[in-house]
């Protein structure tokens, strides 16, 4: 299996394109001949987080103003089936919906009721606007979780076993398939009401935070929790026998289409009211948080334990949204009978479009699989010459260096203390940072996890930082028995080890890890390899290129936010920048806030 190349324009042999161009995590993935060679969300172009609707910015980005490019696609697929999306819409509108729905069409926002259901008139519509009476590729309608379960076809297994857990797909919230070299068969699903992840929204947004994109931060603060509610939240989450698990709607409002009250008064009477954004965090929060977490991780445990039961592969693929959960990710590995876990780097709705293409290529289509996703780079590049034209007209000056010169500088620059603003190649796929757009620091100095909270990201004092640590020494630092090159699990960090990465260590003693091999990001590996040869630890610590907004994707972006933060470097390309005008901070602010309100 060999890894994609570059989206070039050119017709090929199968051209298909995965689109997500009604619901939120729009965006678009460009599958030629089977190969990956873009993956764009929309949210990196708008500037939007979790933004929805039609990705204009990505289809123009891609095909040209006036979409002429679509002539080189056969075939436009999408991660839902409409056929089964009318039925259970129907369905729950003659009964009243619960309010679970009503929030994540609230979340969605309003004129999406009618456009996830009319999926491909609408695309159809917002499609033909722009290319005229040009003739359009046929759309196929691919199962939500389908989408998600076909990212076995680029996993590194040739059997697995795969579970699918998000809010909700077409007809369930949790699915189970098995995939082999005859491709995927789905083996199980629990419907759509009795949905673990939603139970995971509707109370991250009774903690404060937004529905849909801040469960990773009710998930950094369950480490705070004691255990006062995880009792009674398991009468939420009811284990069943045979790996099932039942909710207890008593707690969750059923309500009639268009409300938004998703918990019942039980549920408060029970928690506690809800906290408003920007409210002191409590210690019943952080309780609340915990029993979620807790109790989270146990149902996952249950399901993934009955499936290595079940079925006779020993490797486990996870999918949907509750798979972006690292610490339940982990105690799987560590605590069931499957040896290896991998989870993409798109496992939410960010890899539909990419899922969607897959399956309709391997699945539908039966063609053989082509390649093992070791890297998540398939967005966009910039070359030094608009990195250069991005400074000049910021009025920044930079040193152009070469590759040596470079990794030496910027290594001891973090060695010194500095914090630096990371931006090379091709940027990364799905929510996390891995290398491309990224924000980098000294694990071995315990307040850098303050200075980068408070002074460059501005957000909360409880979120953790994640390290990137070379492949090869990864064992030396955490409790972890398989390469995880997409943060997508958090393993517990040595006790003997814990002193020497106090930056990168949550409370609980584990660390989102990721590690770093040189086929897969060979400037990034020789980054953390010359840190390591000054300092001893081969571990960088990261966190996204972000500061209250999507992670940068352009050069402009990433200037705007080094000069709107404290960070001490730029580098971008072969460009390192240590200049900040003395107005720069307070013109990019400006400039900022600007497009925001725009």
């Amino acid at each position: 299996m060999r890894r994609g190349g570059d989206w070039d324009g050119r017709c090929h042999s199968v051209r298909i394109l995965g689109l997500v161009g009604a619901t939120h995590d729009s965006g678009l993935a460009i599958l030629n001949d089977g190969w990956p060679e873009l993956v764009l969300e929309e949210e990196r172009l708008k500037r939007i987080k979790r933004t929805k609707g039609f990705p204009h910015k990505s289809m123009r980005e891609v095909f040209g103003q006036d979409l002429s490019g679509l002539d080189c696609i056969d075939v436009i697929t999408t991660p839902w089936d409409v056929g089964l999306l009318r039925k259970n819409f129907a369905i729950a509108m003659l009964r009243g919906l619960p309010g679970s729905l009503s929030f994540l069409l609230e979340a969605s926002h309003t004129p999406q009721r009618n456009e996830i259901v009319l999926l491909n008139f609408y695309l159809r519509r917002r499609l033909r606007r722009i290319v005229g009476s040009r003739p359009l590729p046929p759309i196929v309608n691919v199962g939500h979780h389908d989408s998600h379960a076909a990212v076995f076809f680029v996993s590194p297994f040739e059997d697995a076993s795969v579970l699918v857990m998000d809010g909700f797909g077409d007809d369930a919230a949790t699915s189970i398939y098995t995939g082999d070299r005859h491709g995927l068969k789905r083996r199980w699903w629990t419907g759509i009401f009795n949905s673990i992840g939603i139970v995971y929204t509707v109370v991250t947004k009774h903690l404060g935070f937004a529905g849909f994109s801040d469960e990773g931060k009710v998930m950094a603060l369950a480490a705070y929790g004691d255990d006062r509610y995880v009792d009674v939240f398991r009468r939420l989450i009811a284990l069943q026998p045979d790996g099932d698990y039942k909710l207890d709607m008593s707690y969750f409002g059923f309500q009639r289409f268009g409300e938004f009250k998703p918990l019942a008064r039980k549920f408060i009477d029970t928690f506690g009211p809800a906290r408003a954004p920007g409210d002191e965090i409590t210690e019943a929060h952080q309780a609340l948080a915990h029993a979620l977490q807790v109790v989270t991780e146990e149902a996952i445990l249950h399901i993934v334990r009955n499936m290595a039961v079940r079925y006779p592969s020993r490797n486990l693929v996870l999918a949907g949204g509750v798979a972006l959960n690292c610490v339940a990710n982990a105690r799987v590995l560590a605590e069931t009978d499957f040896e290896r876990v991998w989870v993409p780097p798109c496992a939410s709705d960010t890899g539909a479009p990419l899922g969607s293409a897959l399956w309709h290529y391997h699945q539908t289509l039966g063609q053989p699989r082509r390649l093992e996703l070791t890297h998540p780079f398939y967005g966009l590049e910039f070359n030094d010459g608009q990195i250069a034209a991005a400074l000049a007209e910021a009025g920044l000056e930079s040193e152009v260096m070469n590759e040596k010169e470079l990794i030496e500088r910027t290594a001891q620059a973090l060695a010194d203390g500095k914090v630096i603003g990371w931006f090379q190649g091709r940027f990364e796929m799905g929510p996390r940072a891995l290398g491309a757009r990224s924000i980098l620091a000294d694990p071995r100095r315990a307040s850098m996890r303050e200075v980068i909270n408070a002074k460059i990201k501005k957000r909360e004092s409880f979120r953790p930082f994640a390290p990137a640590v070379l492949v090869e020494r990864a064992g030396e630092y955490f409790d972890l028995s398989q390469p995880d090159p997409f943060m997508t699990l958090a393993p517990r960090v040595h006790a003997w080890k814990v002193g020497e990465i106090p930056a990168a260590v949550h409370i609980d003693g584990t660390g989102r890890v990721q590690t770093v091999s040189r086929e897969a990001n060979s400037r990034y590996y020789d980054l953390i390899k010359a840190f390591g040869d000054i300092t001893g630890v081969p571990i960088l610590l990261n966190t996204s290129f972000n500061r209250h907004e999507p992670i940068v994707a352009r050069p402009e972006e990433a200037i705007s936010c080094y000069l709107r933060t404290g960070m001490d470097v730029l580098v971008m390309g072969n460009h390192y920048v240590t200049m900040r005008p003395p107005d720069g901070e307070a013109r990019a602010e400006a400039e900022f806030r600007a497009r925001v309100r725009a």
